[in-house]
């Protein structure tokens, strides 16, 4: 009742009245989350993405590699996203270490996912000989599929809501109180994942950015940096690390996105420097 007061008030949307539900499937005995699904999307898409990119003359690794990178990749965005977000964002479970595992429950790190998926670059790249710099370009270029899926699922499950606002198109969430706020889930789902995916793109098909290892890298790292930095001020922080914010005048996402930014502008400056002659797939001409 107070809900429907606040937002008849305000104008706001009432998030229960857009019909979303967490669970895209019930069937009892088995039960599969829309959370699930933008994983699993992102993965799918992003590896479709993956072997249109390799396609194309000069690609740092071959079709077998790709394959090879998807299940590195998964295992990082797993296993590094859900420590990063145990150590960095809710460290008390820790206390019962069993509930680590506990996926469905929710709870990734970004910042975490992307280190882990970088650690199997290195490892990929180091057994088969290959030039993990580049590899990293190219799969800088889809790993926007992930972020806009995974922010998607966030806005579905009415969870990491922005702060409280008066635009016209607040929300008011079941769990974030009588308060219209900023759906900062559909703002990052944008920019972290439309947005990043064009600049990519054209980055990509339009130049020469993908002979000049780190440079698209760097022009995700540094992007996805400054969209996080800037959408964590009408993000609400984490409930536990509120007085964290308070204290240090920022968010922990905007702490983790610094060196983000800071080593992207880098590899972006520094990426002509790195300018390669690449060899096609088969024959011996330059391509680049």
């Amino acid at each position: 009742m107070i809900l429907d007061l606040a937002a008849a008030a305000s104008g706001a949307i009432q998030f229960k009245d857009l019909g979303l539900d967490p669970v895209a499937l019930n069937l009892g005995f088995f039960t599969l989350k829309w959370y699930s699904l933008a994983y699993l999307a992102g993965i799918l898409i992003g590896y479709w993405y993956l072997l249109k990119l390799v396609e194309q003359p000069g690609s740092p690794m071959a079709r077998r590699h790709a394959d090879d990178m998807i299940f590195y990749a998964t295992l990082g965005i797993i296993i590094g996203g859900r420590l990063a977000y145990v150590i960095f964002y809710q460290p008390e479970i820790l206390r019962n270490p069993i509930d680590i595992f506990k996926l469905w429950n929710g709870g990734m790190s970004f910042h975490g996912g992307a280190l882990g998926v970088s650690l199997g670059i290195l490892y990929m790249a180091w057994k088969e000989k290959l030039s993990w710099l580049r590899i990293h370009d190219y799969v800088a270029c889809v790993v926007p599929f992930g972020l806009f899926f995974g922010r998607l699922a966030n806005f579905v499950n009415g969870e990491l809501w922005g702060k409280e606002t008066d635009v016209p198109w607040a929300i008011i969430f079941p769990t974030g109180g009588p308060f219209p706020r900023h759906p900062s889930q559909l703002y990052e789902a944008a920019l972290e994942g439309i947005v990043l995916f064009l600049i990519l793109a054209f980055a990509f098909w339009k130049t020469r950015a993908r002979y000049k290892p780190g440079m698209l890298v760097g022009i995700f790292v540094f992007g996805y940096g400054c969209f996080r930095f800037a959408i964590e001020y009408v993000r609400e922080a984490d409930s536990q690390l509120m007085e964290f914010a308070a204290r240090t005048g920022l968010h922990m996402g905007q702490w983790l996105c610094i060196p983000m930014i800071v080593g992207g502008l880098y590899l972006i400056v520094t990426a002509k420097g790195r300018r390669l002659r690449v060899e096609p797939v088969a024959g011996t001409s330059s391509v680049a």
